[in-house]
């Protein structure tokens, strides 16, 4: 596979990790005054934002490598966390911003079960 292919297939998911990047760059905004509504808000954010970076690192791992089905979830997750982590580092530097665990714990919930259903549904195949 050529160089130019790979980059073909990781460049979406470079793109997705940028977006997030900003995000996390930006101070926090209310979306409301009631605070449970906002958490609620904010962490369906989370799952969403990282469920769809596990699906485009899964994607990208399976066309450039040779992992097997179980190592492709197994490295998808691990590196989806791994972003979390450092997006929670990140956090600590941006005014109005604050790194959480649960915040890590709620992204790999998201990574996880975006994994789970794409394992089942074989909608990305070779």
């Amino acid at each position: 596979m050529t160089l130019k292919r790979k980059l073909g297939y990781w460049l979406p998911t470079i793109v997705w990790a940028g977006i997030i990047f900003w995000f996390s760059s930006r101070s926090s905004i209310t979306t409301t005054q009631i605070y449970w509504q906002d958490f609620t808000v904010k962490k369906t954010a989370h799952v969403f934002v990282y469920a769809v970076l596990a699906v485009l690192v899964y994607r990208s791992l399976k066309h450039t490598t040779k992992l097997t089905r179980i190592y492709l979830l197994i490295v998808a997750l691990l590196i989806t966390i791994g972003y979390a982590l450092t997006d929670e580092f990140h956090q600590s530097f941006t005014p109005g911003r604050e790194p959480h665990l649960r915040d890590i714990v709620i992204d790999g919930i998201g990574a996880a079960v975006a994994l789970k259903l794409v394992d089942k549904s074989g909608i990305i195949s070779r």
